[in-house]
């Protein structure tokens, strides 16, 4: 008997659902609606996941960028005042006695020297070429001093005053050259 309960029930039910043409049109006509609108809300929600991970993607890229700067920062601050020992060296080196030329001790303070000029050129350090008769260029160069020279060119280095450093593609300390200025007599 419960099946019979059942089958007059589910009777009873579909005699109730209205499948009129209008009335299917209707619920055809909402169910649409109800779609589109769930496809506009999925869209909403997917252009605005999009952003949020296009926006994530450019944070992570600009905070590695700035921490690398940083870090390229603080390095190459370190390599400055590494790069005042090396003049302290160059310095000990061309004032050198005659008379220790030869002393197996000055031979260690080459040695050292020659050690930080590896270890400079292994992190990309490399010296900026100011010998005498290059032409002067302000984006490598700092002129100290002008040198009436009737033999040189204007604007060639007479001499290189200190050396000058780049760090990988960057000037980090330009040479201190002295610069001819053509000749010395009036005009």
């Amino acid at each position: 008997m419960p099946e019979r309960s059942h089958r007059a029930h589910a009777k009873t039910r579909a005699e109730d659902i209205d499948v009129s043409p209008s009335a299917l049109a209707a619920q055809i006509e909402a169910l649409t609606a109800e779609r589109d609108d769930a496809l506009r809300t999925a869209d909403e929600y997917l252009a605005a996941l999009q952003r949020e991970r296009a926006e994530f993607q450019n944070f992570k890229r600009r905070t590695s960028e700035e921490r690398m700067r940083d870090l390229g920062l603080a390095g190459e601050d370190l390599i400055r005042k590494v790069l005042v020992l090396a003049d302290d060296f160059d310095r000990a080196i061309e004032a050198r006695p005659a008379s220790i030329a030869d002393d197996p001790w000055f031979e260690g303070i080459a040695a050292i020297d020659r050690k930080l000029r590896l270890l400079l050129d292994s992190e990309g350090v490399t010296e900026i070429d100011a010998a005498p008769g290059r032409p002067f260029d302000p984006r490598e160069h700092e002129a100290i001093a002008n040198v009436p020279d009737a033999d040189r060119p204007e604007g060639e280095i007479v001499e290189e005053i200190r050396r000058g450093y780049r760090l990988r593609d960057r000037v980090i300390r330009p040479a201190l050259v002295a610069v001819a200025t053509g000749t010395d007599t009036p005009s």
